[in-house]
């Protein structure tokens, strides 16, 4: 047999017990009363050293005269009769004064039948210390809500409290002997013996440790581990103490989860909508939501929102969509049910996407049941591919902008085991909402963009007539999507005598605003060039024109071809300058005084005259070509007239290399390139011939 701290019977006990800390003193005095046996103890509780006090009657070393007489019969009383006799004494020390002293007092008799007394005595303060210490020890012990235990080295429970009984489920019983392995099923058991043993073998305590209940993880503890020694150091296993933190835990979960939710607002707020172009900013809702909030996520803008066609929507039940985005957390056949983006596709009102639209209200189908998931797809073949994807969770929130519904946010669940619930609704909803706004932003604009290309296309020329003597090609593209489309504009006017003005310009800003003020100038230079004036006159007269209008400040560059007479007069107005490219020799820009943007008004403006020898290029374009947002406008300019340097190529393909190489990918501007190639010009009167 083995005690409960592993002490094995007949061996002996390391000092430190708690004899010790009593410190038991024993005396043995004959029937005369003269002590005959005296302990190392009971010199150091009485003072008298060993050869003092052997030989000497105890009650007269030991009491005060007043106390002798009831001594003596109490000594008898035990001597005649055997029973013992207890209780608290005054005794006089060497010192002389006075301890009170706690006796056990019982006869003896040894194997010739003399009889003796045994007096084992202890200070009675340190006996009423340890007894209160024992006393509170096992109230606190029985009554705290704190679950504590004691397991030996072997860490086999010795002892558990009433609170760590109900906290483990099992009576105390059911502790004592056990491993930690036999009684905690509901915890990582390795984990729990693993800083047990750490604690033994270090003698570090191991504070506050989290654990929780598996696999539900619905309950949580902090527990505690602390080495258990006594006095002298010898180690006697491990105190442990548990705390039900179940509630501080769940808070922290929940604070977490909101954290969490924050982070994706805030997250939503950066992300989404970074630009104007409506299915990317589709797609950064959808990114947002996955893979935290749904295994794959859907946006769907309403047809006739995106076309403005409301008046013309049908009260029919259906809900007619354009899909915009499609994002998985991880390849999964669901993605085959969604929608191919920008593809319309109709869905009767039975479909929870269209009641979510119709309703204008969130959809939440926590479990999906594969009976109702032809609900959720556009058609048969779309459920299967939900159904072997594992979809199991669903949720529909609406796009609702300024007081409309634009559309709706699908996501679904299938890896993520864990159904939908109230407060994913309350997350999605407030990441639609500020979402819609953003999609509602680039409806808006590409709306008005449409508007801005319609009008800026149905201003621009057709494709130029066939001048004499020139061959002419052209290029306009509008602003990449995103971008709002600007004033570019350029033209080829017809003149007397064989002539042909050539002119880019580029009014700063861009939008309708920006358009229709190109178009105001545009007619107003078709105007004033069929006067014939000089360039720089030509500009003068636009500066005072554009001055008065709502975007004063445009660029402008006006060239006027004389293939007949072999020459060129150009003026600019704040523009880029043009590159002529002789039939023999390098590209170079014209050297022409830029002058100062229309609109400025009171500036002059400088007519240069160049040589136009037949073979020769004139190359006009607008900053949207060249300039970018990392390289120097010189080196852009001279890469311009590397490029044009080399083979004469036709003006068309000239065109196409130059875009190709220069245009800036993220076509933030409006390109206008117009390139005049110079060949002999037919008599007057004579029709060109192309």
């Amino acid at each position: 047999m083995v005690d409960p701290f592993g002490h094995h019977p007949g061996g002996p006990s390391p000092p430190g017990g708690l004899l010790d800390m009593l410190n038991v003193a024993a005396v043995v005095v004959d029937t005369g009363g003269r002590i005959v046996l005296w302990s190392p103890q009971a010199e150091q509780l009485f003072g008298y050293p060993t050869q003092e006090a052997l030989g000497q009657y105890a009650g007269r070393l030991l009491v005060d005269p007043e106390h002798l007489t009831l001594v003596m019969e109490l000594f008898e009383e035990v001597m005649e009769t055997g029973r013992p006799w207890v209780g608290v004494f005054p005794v006089r020390v060497k010192d002389g004064s006075i301890r009170q002293v706690e006796f056990r007092n019982m006869r003896l008799q040894d194997d010739r039948h003399n009889l003796y007394a045994l007096a084992i005595a202890t200070d009675q303060a340190t006996v009423r210390q340890v007894e209160t210490d024992l006393a509170l020890s096992d109230k606190l012990i029985d009554q705290s809500p704190i679950g504590l235990a004691i397991l030996d080295t072997d860490l086999r429970y010795v002892t558990v409290n009433p609170a760590l009984e109900r906290i483990n489920g099992r009576p105390a019983a059911e502790h004592t002997g056990r491993t930690v392995h036999e009684v905690l099923t509901f915890v990582d058991a390795a984990a729990v013996e693993a800083a047990m043993r750490q604690v033994l073998a270090t003698g570090v305590p191991l504070i506050d440790l989290h654990e929780v209940d598996l696999p539900s993880g619905q309950h949580a503890w902090s527990t505690s581990y602390y080495r258990l020694e006594d006095t002298a150091g010898h180690v006697l296993g491990v105190a442990v103490s548990v705390v039900d933190v179940t509630e501080r835990h769940k808070a922290a979960v929940e604070a977490a989860v909101a954290r969490r939710r924050l982070a994706m607002v805030a997250e939503a707020t950066v992300r989404v909508g970074t630009t104007l172009d409506l299915q990317r900013t589709a797609r950064e809702l959808a990114e947002v939501v996955v893979p935290d909030l749904a295994d794959l996520a859907t946006v769907d803008v309403l047809e006739e929102i995106l076309t403005d066609r409301r008046a013309e929507s049908q009260d029919d039940g259906l809900a007619r969509f354009r899909a915009l985005a499609v994002v998985s957390a991880y390849p999964t056949e669901a993605i085959g049910a969604a929608d191919p983006v920008d593809e319309v596709v109709t869905y009767d009102a039975d479909r929870l996407a269209a009641r979510c639209v119709t309703s204008a209200a969130p959809i939440l189908v926590p479990r999906v049941e594969p009976s109702a998931l032809h609900r959720i797809a556009r058609d048969a073949a779309a459920a299967v591919h939900l159904s072997g994807a594992g979809v199991h969770s669903y949720l529909a929130v609406p796009l609702i902008a300024r007081g409309e519904v634009l559309g709706v946010l699908c996501m679904v669940r299938a890896r993520n085991q864990t159904p939908f619930d109230q407060e994913d609704l309350v997350l999605a909803t407030e990441l639609a909402s500020r979402a819609a706004v953003c999609i509602d932003n680039a409806r808006l604009y590409r709306n008005e963009r449409n508007t801005v290309l319609t009008l800026q296309r149905s201003l621009l020329p057709q494709p130029p007539p066939h001048r004499p003597g020139l061959k002419i090609a052209y290029r306009y593209l509008p602003a990449g999507a995103g971008n709002e489309v600007g004033g570019d504009w350029f033209d080829v006017i017809p003149l007397a005598e064989g002539k042909t003005a050539l002119v880019v310009g580029d009014v700063m800003g861009s939008g309708i605003a920006a358009a229709t003020t190109m178009g105001q100038l545009r007619t107003a230079t078709s105007t004033l060039a069929a006067l014939d004036l000089d360039p720089a006159e030509v500009l003068r007269h636009l500066d005072d024109i554009a001055a008065g209008l709502s975007r004063p400040f445009v660029t402008c560059v006006y060239a006027v071809c004389d293939p007949a007479h072999g020459r060129c007069r150009v003026s600019t107005a704040g523009h880029l300058p043009p590159v002529l490219v002789p039939a023999e020799g390098a590209p170079e820009l014209v050297a022409i005084p830029p002058g100062a943007p229309l609109g400025v008004g009171g500036v002059d403006f400088t007519t240069v005259t160049l040589p136009l020898a037949p073979g020769s290029l004139l190359v006009l374009y607008t900053d949207g070509l060249v300039e970018t947002r990392d390289e120097p406008i010189d080196q852009r300019l001279e890469t311009l007239c590397r490029l044009l340097d080399g083979p004469r190529r036709p003006p068309e393909e000239t065109c196409e290399a130059l875009l190709r190489a220069l245009r800036p990918p993220d076509d933030r501007d409006d390109v206008v390139l117009l390139v005049a190639h110079i060949r002999p010009g037919p008599a007057e009167g004579r029709p060109a011939t192309g």
